[in-house]
């Protein structure tokens, strides 16, 4: 898909398709070791080599919503993405970003927050990466500086 064929989707095509392109960039960073699961995990690494953390992954549901620390947590991550120009999104279901990021072993870690990184050798590129840049970008252009995308389920 073309970046103009992007741009003139319907918003309920668009929201699909950027899921999907969502969980694409999230298998595809797992398989590449270019993905960090996990709140302090990724507090650790945005602090250590933010340089090269390019996408965040917010994920929240009805159970954590009155969580303060984790909402602190995400003001946090979020002021610090924002600050350094890292794209950005929220996902409303933690279960199936879990289901998703699970480690080899199937073990389903704290899916709250994920960060998808650069390669070390700068091997690693997905196009559908540049779809959820772009998505982002848009949104930022609409004062939606969080936009909330939904992953498809299986």
């Amino acid at each position: 898909m073309t970046l103009e064929e992007v741009l003139i989707q319907k918003p309920a095509e668009r929201a699909q398709c950027t899921g999907k392109a969502l969980e694409e960039v999230l298998l595809s960073a797992k398989d590449n070791n270019c993905l960090t699961v996990g709140v302090y995990e990724s507090a650790k690494v945005m602090n250590v080599d933010p340089d090269n953390v390019c996408f965040c992954v917010l994920a929240t549901d009805e159970e954590w919503e009155c969580d303060i620390a984790l909402q602190i947590h995400f003001t946090l991550i979020q002021s610090y993405c924002f600050d350094n120009d890292i794209s950005i999104v929220r996902v409303n279901n933690m279960q199936r970003l879990a289901e998703i990021v699970r480690d080899k072993t199937g073990q389903l870690e704290d899916a709250h927050c994920c960060l998808i990184m650069n390669s070390a050798d700068g091997s690693w590129e997905d196009p559908a990466l540049e779809k959820l840049h772009l998505f982002c970008e848009e949104s930022r252009g609409l004062n939606d500086w969080v936009p909330e995308i939904t992953i498809p389920k299986r």
